[in-house]
C-alpha cells in the first residue's frame, strides 16, 4: 500500500485554496465573509488563539454560500490536470490519500484517480467539523480506524509535519515540487499546533 498526503504532495498547490479562490469567482457574496476570515486567520496564526480545527470551521463558513456538490464537481474537472506527473507513475491500485483538506473536496478522487481518501469530516453545506483536523498524530489515528496494522509500504508527504505516519512505513519520502527524496527524520518538526 502507497499512503500519500495530497496538497504540494502529488497535487500541484494547496486545493482547499483553489477551490476557495474557485468558489469566489463563482459566488461574489463570499466576498463579505473575507473580513472575518481575516480576523480568523490572524487570530490563529498570529495571535496563537484556538485550534487549526476551530479556524479552518470558521474559514469554511464561505460553503454557506456555494452548491458544493456542483462546485466541487466543476473544480475537478478543471483542475484534476495538477495532479503531478509522478503520481501516474507511481499509481497503485492500493493507493491511500490522508489529508487535512476537506472530504467532500478529495472524496471525487476516489472515482477519478482509483484511490481511497481519509480527510477532514467537514460539512459540504456549512463548514461544520466533525471530529479534529486530519493533521500530524490525528492522520495515524484515522489509518488506524480503518486499517488498523496494515503495513504501509512507501509514504509520501510534502511536510515533516506528517512525521507520525512517515514511522509507520517501510519507506518515507519528501516530496519538493517534483523531486521525491528520502525521508531525513533528524527534520522532524515539534511543538505543532493542530
Amino acid at each position: 500500500m502507497n499512503v500519500f498526503d495530497f496538497d504540494k504532495t502529488i497535487f500541484y498547490g494547496d486545493s482547499t485554496y483553489r477551490f476557495f479562490l474557485f468558489s469566489l469567482r463563482r459566488h461574489p457574496s463570499i466576498f463579505f465573509r473575507l473580513p472575518c476570515i481575516a480576523i480568523c486567520a490572524m487570530r490563529y496564526y498570529t495571535f496563537h488563539i484556538g485550534t487549526k480545527t476551530e479556524f479552518k470551521e470558521k474559514m469554511y463558513g464561505f460553503l454557506k454560500c456555494c452548491d458544493t456538490e456542483k462546485d466541487v464537481e466543476d473544480f475537478w474537472d478543471k483542475n484534476i490536470s495538477r495532479i503531478k506527473p509522478m503520481y501516474n507513475e507511481i499509481h497503485r491500485d492500493d493507493d491511500l490519500i490522508i489529508s487535512a483538506s476537506p472530504e467532500f473536496l478529495l472524496k471525487p478522487l476516489e472515482k477519478r484517480l482509483g484511490v481511497t481518501v481519509i480527510a477532514s469530516r467537514v460539512s459540504p453545506n456549512d463548514g461544520k467539523t466533525t471530529g479534529l483536523n486530519c493533521y500530524h498524530e490525528e492522520k495515524v489515528r484515522r489509518f488506524r480506524e480503518i486499517y488498523q496494522d496494515t503495513q504501509i509500504g512507501s509514504f509520501y508527504s510534502d511536510s515533516y509535519s506528517d512525521e507520525p505516519l512517515a514511522l509507520l512505513a517501510q519507506n518515507a519520502y519528501i516530496v519538493d515540487g517534483d523531486s521525491i527524496i528520502p525521508w531525513d527524520y533528524s527534520k522532524h518538526k515539534k511543538n505543532l499546533r493542530t
